[in-house]
């Protein structure tokens, strides 16, 4: 076949005499194979004639060989009117196509062996190797062959033991993945990091649980330990998973379990705008990639899980006080009945034994305290130390004996309260940010706590001051929860009213009297378009005191000092407009200075020298983040459990839907109006008094906004990561504050 020449003639002729050699080649052409092509003719033939690379040029077919018409041939039998099989030789494996090249066995050399000629071609069965050979079609519109060689498949990264429950897992993925994630950013984020391993099974191998399973189990099913409902996080029973379906539904409930159990450990089951429009928290949801990379490698995932709950010291010391009271009140309902006092006698010595006293009522008091081996009727000494823990924590003598006193406390529904109480505050917990300071200045912050009404500075990890706060009055002035940064302080303030004020207390009091501003100190400022501003100057009697801080914020509140010292006295100090007010602003403010300006040595003192009649503002170069918080339940610094009065009712709200949360999303945002800072006109009644400077304004002058921060108001941005659930417009209200 090699022998070809210039003209197609001379080509049909050889392609004809090869189709004859076919047909009438003997038995020794078995010994033919054996033999290379050594001769120096067929070697300078085979040099002459280039060879087509397989990886660019396809086989030859049989619409590339067509009959001379115009060359002399002699008639041929009825046998070589069909063209025969051709086989061509696999081209010598180079750098450029060995990506592509057909696989050989371990020591075949295809560079270097010759092709052997081709065996006997029958009709019913030919002998050339499929991978190296191409049958030519009958007629010229017969499909064309394939080529002789496809690129070699990426190797799959999974196991072969758990190649079917992947394939079963792309399978459910492609059609089934609402059924497990109802989330569209957790769906998706899901898929592709599924796709990204081959589909390969994240938390089993070979059918069996890996330890980051278990660990993330085990997890899970001690949710209740962090506040959390374990029945919000099912999880399943890999033992029963016998067949790639059942495992691969197994693969992607626990997956839903871990993303869900991280998301709310780390954000909460309820979004703050399900409890109040007076809340604004940063948001900081979870990337589900990075959960399920994160737990699914960890040495410990039980502790890597555990370490998406919120990372500060007062919500792990209220974790330990939730333990504590589960203890002594999570058993059965039934009440312990009356009866004689048990106490428990320890031994002293040889001479006197232990004194163990059996009752009907011991088994009811191990359930309910939680002590082991319910239906012993002994009251031996882990009974007893269990009563006196629980006596310690309801501020009863702490004997361990079982009396009247201590019945009627283990009776009493204050525990379920407590417990309840407890679970809101961790709850909220989760709305603060992860870091609540600042780095630059050793993790410094103010953390302000409105039931307990203190404020206090951090830094470094402990207090470093503390004072007294008066807190907004429930219902429409609460005093907001938040989290902003402190910029500057003024000293000597000018009060410029909230609208609230102006229009619900000020105007009104004005038809009244028209002179109560001007008795009161007051500004009275009319622009062009009718609306007003009130303010009072700087001075010893501003409603501000001497000095305000402020950290820009939507609610328009800041802290400051006042005149009326007289409520700090008060044990609950709910009595302001929603602004905080600081017993000791001067010692506040030099605080901050040093930590802020700590090369400037500021003192209480040299605060004090600088009040006078003009504002003065003292810019922090590194802000300070201040935290508004609502803290029912925290632990004092001995270690008790202190409880405070749900003055504005968060807890309750809080209680009632965590309880009713069924079938609902508590994730959701809701979206509460923005306070607004306009003044509509106004029609003043005669002999009002007006600031020489009214009237001085085009327009409505500066905001409210402005004339307190001293910069436009800006509206803060949509949350991230939660879905939005928006309020009807007429549900709406002006903001006051």
């Amino acid at each position: 076949m090699r022998d070809r020449s210039n003209n197609r003639g001379g080509f049909d002729r050889v392609l004809i005499a090869v189709a004859a050699t076919f047909i009438t080649v003997s038995a020794t052409s078995a010994m033919a194979q054996q033999s290379s092509r050594s001769t120096a003719a067929e070697l300078a033939i085979d040099a002459a004639i280039p060879r087509p690379e397989p990886a660019n040029v396809p086989p030859p077919t049989a619409a590339d060989f067509k009959l001379d018409t115009t060359a002399s041939t002699a008639p041929s039998a009825p046998a070589a009117a069909k063209p025969a099989e051709i086989v061509i030789a696999p081209a010598p494996v180079t750098p450029e196509n060995a990506a592509l090249a057909p696989a050989v066995p371990l020591g075949a050399t295809p560079a270097t062996t010759p092709a052997t000629p081709p065996a006997p071609v029958t009709a019913a069965a030919p002998s050339a190797p499929p991978a190296t050979s191409a049958a030519m079609p009958s007629t010229p519109e017969a499909t064309p062959a394939a080529p002789a060689s496809e690129p070699a498949k990426a190797a799959s990264n999974v196991a072969p033991a758990d190649q079917p429950v992947a394939d079963r897992l792309k399978d459910q993925l492609a059609s089934k993945t609402q059924r497990y994630f109802d989330r569209k950013a957790e769906k998706s984020a899901v898929d592709k990091f599924y796709s990204a391993r081959d589909y390969a099974p994240l938390w089993t191998q070979g059918g069996s649980p890996t330890d980051a399973a278990k660990g993330a189990i085990t997890r899970l099913k001690d949710a209740a330990s962090d506040g959390l409902n374990p029945s919000d996080y099912p999880v399943p029973d890999f033992a029963a998973a016998t067949t790639p379906d059942a495992l691969a539904e197994a693969d992607l409930k626990l997956t839903n379990s871990v993303l869900d159990y991280a998301r709310q450990a780390q954000s909460g089951r309820m979004h703050w705008s399900q409890v109040s429009a007076d809340i604004q928290y940063p948001e900081h949801p979870t990337d589900p990639v990075e959960v399920l990379a994160s737990v699914s490698t960890a040495t410990d995932a039980s502790a890597t899980l555990d370490s998406y709950n919120p990372p500060q010291k007062l919500y792990k010391e209220l974790k330990k006080k939730l333990a504590e009271l589960r203890g002594q009140g999570d058993g059965p309902m039934a009440a312990i009945g009356d009866g004689p006092t048990l106490k428990y006698i320890p031994a002293k010595g040889k001479k006197q034994p232990e004194v163990v006293v059996e009752d009907q009522r011991v088994p009811q008091l191990r359930a309910k305290l939680g002590v082991e081996n319910a239906d012993d009727t002994r009251y031996d000494a882990k009974v007893a130390e269990a009563v006196r823990r629980f006596q310690e924590n309801a501020e009863i003598p702490a004997s361990g004996a079982l009396d009247n006193r201590t019945v009627v406390a283990l009776n009493s529904p204050k525990r379920d309260k407590q417990i309840d109480t407890v679970l809101v505050n961790m709850e909220r917990w989760r709305w603060l940010p992860r870091d609540l300071g600042v780095p630059a200045l050793g993790d410094a912050y103010v953390i302000l706590n409105i039931p307990d009404y203190t404020l206090k500075v951090m830094q470094h990890g402990a207090q470093v001051w503390t004072t007294r706060v008066v807190t907004g009055k429930p219902g429409q002035h609460a005093t907001p929860l938040l989290t902003e940064t402190m910029k500057y302080i003024t000293v000597n303030p000018t009060w410029n009213v909230p609208p609230s004020i102006v229009y619900n207390e000020y105007l009104p009091a004005l038809q009244q009297d028209p002179t109560v501003l001007q008795r009161m100190g007051l500004r009275l400022e009319q622009n062009r378009d009718g609306s007003v501003h009130i303010s009072q100057p700087p001075g010893e009697a501003n409603a501000l005191g001497r000095v305000r801080f402020n950290f820009p914020n939507k609610f328009l509140v800041y802290q400051h000092d006042t005149p009326d010292k007289y409520l700090f006295e008060k044990s609950e100090r709910a009595y302001s407009h929603g602004c905080m007010r600081v017993q000791y602003p001067d010692q506040y403010a030099s605080v901050l200075l040093g930590i802020a300006l700590p090369d400037q040595k500021w003192t209480p003192e040299r605060v004090r020298s600088m009040y006078g009649s003009s504002e003065i503002d003292l810019k922090f170069p590194t802000p300070i983040p201040v935290n508004i918080t609502y803290q029912t339940a925290f632990v004092d610094d001995a270690g008790k459990l202190q409880i405070r009065r749900d003055v504005y009712g968060r807890d309750a709200t809080m209680i009632s839907l965590l309880k009713a949360a069924h079938n609902r999303d508590l994730e959701g945002v809701v979206a509460h109006s923005q306070p607004g800072y306009g003044r509509p006109p106004t029609t003043l009644p005669p002999g009002v008094s007006f600031a020489s400077n009214g009237g001085g304004f085009s327009s409505s002058g500066p905001s409210f906004f402005e004339r307190l921060f001293g910069g436009p108001s800006v509206t803060p941005p949509a949350p991230v990561g939660r879905r939005g659930q928006a309020q009807p417009s007429s549900q709406r209200r002006i903001f006051t504050r």
